[in-house]
C-alpha cells in the first residue's frame, strides 16, 4: 500500500462516519438588566477617552452649551429641544444641509438614544433629536445631551433598547486614530472634541 492509498483510505473512512451533533452553546451569560447602570463609571470611561463630561439639571443644559459653544454657529437636528440652546448660539437646523455648510459650523448639539456605562459608549439612532450621522461627523465639536435614564450597564442592555433597523452610530470619545508610530491624531474621522452633558441622577439635578 502506498502513502497515497493510506491517505485516501483514511479520508473515505472519515467521510463515511456520521457527522457529530453540533456542540451546545452556553447561553447562561449575564442577561440584560442584570446590573444597575453606574453613572460614575460612564463618566470615568468617557473622561478616559478624552471626552468632557458635564453633570447638570435639564434646565441648565443651555448654560453648559453656552459655556462650550457660546457665540458660535452650530448645526442642530430638527427635533432638538429648543430650551437646550442659549441665546448666544446661532443655530442652523439640518433640513438637508449639504456637507460644506455642515462642515462650516463650529459645532453640533444632539441628544442620544442610549449609553453604555461599562464601555463608555454613546449610541445615536438617527431619531429627530439626533439627526443624520453626517451632522455629528463634520463639525469640530459635538455636544451630546444624555439623560440619566438612558444610561445602561452593559452592551446587552443597550441592544435590548435599540431598534437594529435604525442607523446606529456608536461613539466612544472624540474621533481618534494612530499611525504606524502610534502617534494619536484626533479629528480625522469625526469631531476632535466631545462634550457629554449628563442630566438627572445624583449630581445631575
Amino acid at each position: 500500500m502506498t502513502a497515497r492509498d493510506l491517505i485516501l483510505g483514511r479520508l473515505r473512512a472519515a467521510l463515511a462516519a456520521p457527522a457529530p451533533p453540533p456542540a451546545e452553546v452556553p447561553r447562561d451569560y449575564r442577561p440584560a438588566d442584570a446590573v444597575a447602570a453606574d453613572l460614575g463609571v460612564l463618566a470615568d470611561r468617557l473622561t478616559d477617552y478624552r471626552a468632557t463630561v458635564h453633570r447638570c439639571a435639564d434646565a441648565d443644559v443651555a448654560r453648559v452649551v453656552a459655556e462650550v459653544l457660546g457665540g458660535r454657529r452650530v448645526v442642530v437636528p430638527p427635533g432638538l429641544p429648543p430650551h437646550w440652546l442659549p441665546p448666544g448660539v446661532t443655530a442652523v437646523t439640518d433640513d438637508g444641509l449639504d456637507a460644506a455648510r455642515i462642515a462650516a459650523a463650529d459645532g453640533v448639539v444632539t441628544a442620544a438614544a442610549v449609553a453604555v456605562a461599562e464601555t463608555g459608549t454613546i449610541v445615536l439612532d438617527g431619531a429627530p433629536d439626533q439627526g443624520r450621522r453626517v451632522v455629528t461627523l463634520l463639525p469640530d465639536v459635538h455636544v451630546c445631551v444624555l439623560r440619566a435614564d438612558q444610561v445602561v450597564a452593559t452592551v446587552p442592555d443597550a441592544l435590548a433598547r435599540l431598534d437594529p433597523r435604525r442607523p446606529l452610530t456608536w461613539i466612544s470619545g472624540p474621533s481618534a486614530t494612530s499611525d504606524i508610530e502610534l502617534d494619536r491624531v484626533e479629528g480625522v474621522h469625526g469631531p476632535r472634541h466631545l462634550h457629554v452633558v449628563l442630566t438627572g441622577g445624583p449630581g445631575g439635578g
